[in-house]
C-alpha cells in the first residue's frame, strides 16, 4: 500500500510502501516502533465490536464510502498511537503527526486508529478514524487542548525531513471551539492532495477523522466527525 507522507494518507509525490502480504485469515504484524497492526484482506468482514468500547466508535467501511464517495476496501488498524513524526520546525510535530503521541500522549486507557482506502497501493481516497479514551473527562480535555493549540501554531512544515521521502505540507485551521477542530493539510506541489481533518472532544474521547483525496473532502470528514462523535457518547 503506498501513502503519502500526511499521516495516514496514500497518494504519489512523497508517498511510503506499505507491502501486503497474501493470507486466508487476519495477519497480525508487530511494527518496529511496537505499534500493532491488523490488516483485513478486502474480501474479509470486518470483525465485530462491542458497544462501549472505542472499537465500536469506529464507523464500518460501507458507511465510510457513502461519504467519501469512493468505495474503500482496503483496511488496516493500530491498538495503540505511533511515535512521534520527524518535523521542521519540531514545533509542528502536533500538526505533522496529530494521531501520533504527540497528541495521544499517555494515560488513554483504549485507543484504535483505522484507515481505509480504495485501493491497496496509489489509492485515491483514504480516510482515517482515530478514538483516544481517557480516566476521564479533564485528561481528555488536555489532550484535546495539546491537539488545538499544536494545530494552531503550524502553519507550514516538513514531514520526514531527513528522509527520501520528505515533503511540504501547509496548515489552515478553519475552526476551532472547545470541542471541536476542523483543519486542513495541503501538500506542496502535490497536485491538490490534501487531508481534511476534524477533531471532536467527546467526555472522555478525543476522536478524529480526516478524508485525504485530491479534492474537496472536507464535507465527507466533518460528517464522519460528527457521526463518530454521536456514537462515542
Amino acid at each position: 500500500m503506498s501513502m503519502r507522507s500526511e499521516a495516514t494518507g496514500p497518494g504519489r509525490p512523497g508517498r511510503w510502501r506499505w507491502r501486503w502480504v497474501a493470507v486466508a485469515a487476519v495477519l497480525l504484524v508487530a511494527v518496529a516502533a511496537g505499534v500493532v497492526w491488523w490488516q483485513w484482506p478486502a474480501a474479509e468482514e470486518e470483525p465485530p465490536v462491542v458497544a462501549g468500547t472505542v472499537q465500536a466508535v469506529v464507523l464500518p467501511a460501507d458507511e465510510v464510502s457513502r461519504a467519501v464517495g469512493s468505495t474503500l476496501n482496503a483496511l488496516t488498524r493500530a491498538s495503540e498511537p505511533a511515535p512521534p513524526l520527524p518535523a521542521d520546525p519540531p514545533g509542528c510535530s502536533v500538526a505533522v503527526g496529530p494521531a501520533t503521541t504527540v497528541v495521544y500522549q499517555g494515560g488513554w486507557t483504549a485507543f484504535v486508529s483505522v484507515v481505509q482506502q480504495d485501493a491497496a497501493d496509489a489509492a485515491d481516497h483514504t480516510a482515517t478514524q482515530t478514538v483516544g479514551r481517557y480516566a476521564d473527562a479533564a485528561s481528555a480535555g488536555e489532550v484535546f487542548g495539546t491537539l488545538t493549540d499544536g494545530v494552531k501554531a503550524c502553519t507550514a512544515a516538513v514531514r520526514d525531513a531527513s528522509g527520501a521521502n520528505a515533503s511540504r505540507w501547509t496548515y489552515r485551521v478553519n475552526s476551532a471551539t472547545d470541542s471541536a477542530l476542523s483543519w486542513t493539510a495541503t501538500q506542496d506541489r502535490g497536485g491538490g492532495w490534501a487531508c481534511y481533518r476534524e477533531a471532536r472532544l467527546t467526555g472522555s474521547t478525543v476522536l478524529q477523522a480526516a478524508v485525504c483525496q485530491s479534492g474537496d473532502g472536507g464535507p465527507a470528514a466533518r460528517a464522519l466527525a460528527d457521526r463518530m462523535a454521536e456514537r462515542a457518547k
